[in-house]
Order: structure tokens, then C-alpha cells, then sequence
């Protein structure tokens, strides 16, 4: 077995001199989620005093982002592709950006020029006897970041599972930082009565044998639940979590009917409790790619009976959806929800499902409305909506007219809501 230290030991430093390289007017793109290299972003904030303009690309942030704190602006100027709860006020209040893009093209700014990486930051598990390390529960776009970027620095951490796929060779990192730490875990939601009747909904629509794509959350945690009758599920997904896991020791999830990668399960990241990432260390069933492979609709349609199943904030009573915004500020990205959407329309017998309860704010706010505030953005065209799910039941909307469209969404709407819908249909020529 190659002795990786001895050979590489010019290049393993701290993390206070790996950052030392990092210069101002950088761009870096990070690591997410739970491939976010902790460590390394930590020695790099010790240097906020030193560094100007420094811009991080990122998407999803699972710690307290200090990036985006405040008293980082001059330092730091944070640009994401999806917002969560810890950057979310930052673009907001206008100390951080936002920019647009489907998540299977987000490689595409980096290798194309559109945003050039200077460093990219990455946590990687300890190489085999190659010299080969994993990018474990995030290959997404960071694989492309570190083929791209004039600096490669990786956290290489013990705790980070080794998942086939996608590798890293030792020779192209530039300076490694050995540091071990737990990865974060997001621990199962709660999943209460009205999301069990969306999961019991939205589980009459997928047959046996079918591929799946899952988010996280309390809805495909409780899709989950009703799915356990079913037979040869597999999965081809941007990423899953624990829920998962407990189908495959209940035998439904075998991916053995699977038209592409049979056997395999396919992700571009994960993220969940260290179940699942016990569950996906050195599992020869499961491989990580790059998300312009995993998420790519021409890919994801070759998976025959894909299964999409996604949530949003609102749908209008045309079929438009919005998943991102609450008004016109950001709350969070569209993420890779188009791509599964356009993936599935190719797919021979395959459906997008988008699933949400029927209400918001403790019931006060309808999320089936008649339209869109102004300022809000739709994030899937109603041309590429096939079914959506409620706890009152399914509409299908492919092939239906506008009068048709606003009648099947109006049925599945909260009863609370369904007579001031129909009023507001009427004045839209709706109805």
C-alpha cells in the first residue's frame, strides 16, 4: 500500500497554512451541505481581518454559515444557488447574493468561465491504495469545481464515508489538511397527519419497479412510509436520506429492475443521520456523480417509470409552481427540482409529482392560489407540471385545459379556501 504520507508530505499542512493561499478579490466554491469542509472554512474566517472581496459560491448551508455574519461584508461576499435558514437573511438585507441556475448546470459556470474558480474547498475521505480519495455525500458541483480551480485545498477527514463513483486523486490537490470530525446530521422530520395523506396519495402513483427521486423532508419521509407493499423500487436521485435506508433492509428498494445503472443506486449528495452514512460507507451498491450527469433531464429520462417527487411553496390555478420564493424575497433556490420535473416528461412511463400540503401559516394561507404575488417567480412552467398531490387527493394536469386545470387544483385545495378559489377563478376567466 502506497505510504500517501510520506509521498505527499510537502503538502499536508494546517488548515491556518493551507488558507494562507487564498488571496483577495478570490472566488472560492465550497463544498455543501455535508461535504462542507467545516474546518477549513473556520481557519479561513480567522483571516476576515486581512482578506477584501473575497466571493464564496455555495448552495445548501447546513452550519451557521459565519461567511454570511455580519461584520463579513468587506471580507466576504457570499453567492448562492440555494438559500437555506443560515444565508437567508444575508441575501436579503442585500449583504450577499443570489444567482439563478438549474442545479444539473451549475458545473457548466465553472468549466464554462462564467464564474472561474480561483479555490476551491473541499473534504475528501483518505485516499485507497491509489491514491484515490471520495468526495463521499457531496460530488455535486464541487467535483467540477476542483477540476477547474487554480488551487485544490481538501480537508481529507475519517468520518467522511467512502462511496464509489467519482474519486480524486491525491496528485490534484495542492494541500491537504488531515482533520477528523463529525459530519453534521439532520435528524428525521416529524412527520404528522396531513403529510401521511400526501404520502399515501402520492404512493398510488408509483408502481413496482419504478425509480424514484426523493427529496428531503417530512413529505418523502412520509412517502416512504406507504411505499413498503411496493416491489423492485430502485433510485435515481439527487440525493436520499435515512428514510431510504429502512426500505432497503425492508427488501422494496433492489434497484435490480432499474434500466440504467441496474443494481446502483445513484446520487450527486446526501445528506442524513450517520445511518446513512454508515449505510453508504464503502457500499459497492451505491455511486456519486457529478450533478451534470446525475440531475441531466436527458440522463434521468433514460430511467424507465421515474418517479419525481418534489415539493414547492405554492401552485397557481394554471399549474404553475413556485418553490422558492415567499412574495418577492428568495427563501430558497430551485435546486434540482426541473431537472427531475423534465427528466421524468422523457421518461417511458414516468411521472412528476409535486406534493405539498394544502395550507401554510397554521392554516390561515392557502398554498393553492388563484395567482402569484407580484414579484414571485415561477420556478416550473405549467407545461412541464403533471401531477400535483395534496392531503385532499391528486390532480393531473397533463393533457388538461386551463378551465380543467383550475377545477382539479380547486378539488384538492384546503374546503376552507375552495369557494373564495373558484370567485377569484371566475374573475381570471379561469372558470
Amino acid at each position: 500500500m502506497m505510504n500517501w504520507r510520506l509521498k505527499y508530505q510537502d503538502r499536508i499542512v494546517s488548515a491556518q497554512a493551507a488558507v494562507r493561499h487564498v488571496c483577495s478579490n478570490d472566488r472560492i466554491a465550497l463544498g455543501m451541505a455535508a461535504g462542507e469542509p467545516a474546518h477549513l472554512v473556520n481557519a479561513l474566517m480567522e483571516r476576515s481581518t486581512e482578506l477584501q472581496n473575497v466571493e464564496i459560491v455555495h448552495m445548501l448551508a447546513i452550519g451557521s454559515a459565519p461567511y454570511v455574519q455580519k461584520g463579513m461584508e468587506k471580507a466576504f461576499r457570499y453567492n448562492g444557488n440555494f438559500l437555506s435558514a443560515s444565508t437567508r437573511a444575508a441575501v436579503a438585507e442585500g449583504r450577499a447574493d443570489f444567482t439563478p441556475c438549474f442545479f444539473h448546470e451549475v458545473p457548466r459556470l465553472f468549466k464554462d468561465g462564467y464564474l472561474p474558480v480561483d479555490v476551491a474547498m473541499i473534504q475528501v475521505s483518505p485516499p485507497d491504495e491509489n491514491g484515490e480519495c471520495s468526495f463521499g455525500v457531496s460530488v455535486d458541483y464541487i467535483e467540477s469545481a476542483a477540476r477547474t480551480a487554480r488551487l485544490v485545498i481538501a480537508q481529507i477527514n475519517t468520518h467522511m464515508p467512502r462511496t464509489g463513483g467519482t474519486t480524486i486523486s491525491l496528485a490534484d490537490i495542492d494541500w491537504i489538511v488531515e482533520y477528523d470530525q463529525p459530519l453534521p446530521e439532520i435528524k428525521p422530520p416529524v412527520i404528522g397527519p396531513v403529510e401521511r395523506a400526501i404520502g399515501e396519495h402520492v404512493a398510488t402513483l408509483v408502481p413496482d419497479g419504478a425509480t424514484l427521486q426523493l427529496g428531503i423532508g417530512a413529505i418523502p419521509d412520509a412517502v416512504l412510509l406507504f411505499l413498503k407493499d411496493k416491489k423492485d423500487l430502485g433510485i435515481h436521485s439527487e440525493m436520499f436520506s435515512d428514510g431510504v435506508v429502512e426500505l432497503v433492509n425492508a427488501g422494496v428498494i433492489t434497484n435490480r429492475k432499474k434500466s440504467l445503472h441496474p443494481n446502483k443506486f445513484i446520487a450527486t449528495f446526501l445528506i442524513g443521520t450517520k445511518k446513512l452514512y454508515d449505510f453508504v460507507d464503502n457500499n459497492p451498491a451505491v455511486e456519486m456523480y457529478p450533478v451534470d450527469y446525475v440531475n441531466d433531464p436527458y440522463i434521468i429520462g433514460r430511467n424507465n417509470s421515474m418517479i419525481s417527487i418534489n415539493s414547492a411553496l405554492q401552485v397557481d390555478l394554471m399549474g404553475q409552481v413556485n418553490a422558492e420564493m415567499v412574495g418577492s424575497k428568495q427563501f430558497s433556490g430551485i435546486g434540482g427540482q426541473v431537472d427531475f420535473v423534465r427528466g421524468a416528461g422523457r421518461s417511458a412511463g414516468g411521472k412528476s409529482i409535486i406534493a405539498i400540503p394544502s395550507t401554510a401559516a397554521k392554516g390561515q394561507v392557502s398554498r393553492i392560489v388563484s395567482c402569484f404575488e407580484s414579484g414571485t417567480v415561477v420556478s416550473t412552467l405549467r407545461n412541464d407540471v403533471h401531477y400535483v398531490v395534496t392531503e385532499y387527493g391528486i390532480a393531473n394536469l397533463r393533457g388538461k385545459s386551463l378551465k380543467e386545470r383550475a377545477k382539479a387544483l380547486i378539488a384538492i385545495a384546503h374546503p376552507d379556501f375552495r369557494s373564495k378559489l373558484e370567485q377569484e377563478a371566475k374573475s381570471l376567466r379561469l372558470l
